[in-house]
């Protein structure tokens, strides 16, 4: 299993990225996916998530009305769509993902579920934002 983020970069502040999270083996809608986030010297933290076959999704109050999580069933990928960015958003932004039915992640608490019990995770890609 091999989960693959994309789509970060730089970007000034206000702009917007769309990131992808394709996990290998795995169909997108079979799986609860979670996005987090780690800035220098701060602790990961979730950001979004979105459960397995289900339509539950979550947002970090920090995010909210700004940020979209979806799948798409034909390309078998998800995003995070980042919108309105801030230098406070510069981190870099990990995808993880799991496929137990048995397990009822999205939304946790905390956030979006436990990081302990999301069982793939991405190498991460690095957003950065500009002022």
């Amino acid at each position: 299993v091999q989960v693959v983020e994309s789509g970060g970069g730089l970007v000034q502040a206000g702009g917007s990225l769309r990131l992808s999270c394709t996990a290998s083996g795995f169909t997108i809608d079979d799986i609860s996916i979670g996005w987090f986030r780690q800035a220098p010297g701060k602790e990961r933290e979730g950001v979004s998530c979105v459960r397995r076959r289900h339509d539950s999704t979550y947002y970090a109050d920090s995010v909210k009305g700004r940020f979209i999580i979806s799948r798409d069933k034909a390309q078998n990928t998800a995003y995070l769509q980042l919108n309105s960015l801030t230098p406070e958003d510069t981190a870099i932004y990990y995808c993880a993902v799991d496929p137990d039915p048995l397990l009822i992640l999205c939304p946790g608490p905390p956030g979006p579920g436990k990081r302990e019990l999301y069982y793939y995770w991405g190498q991460g890609t690095q957003v950065s934002v500009s002022s």
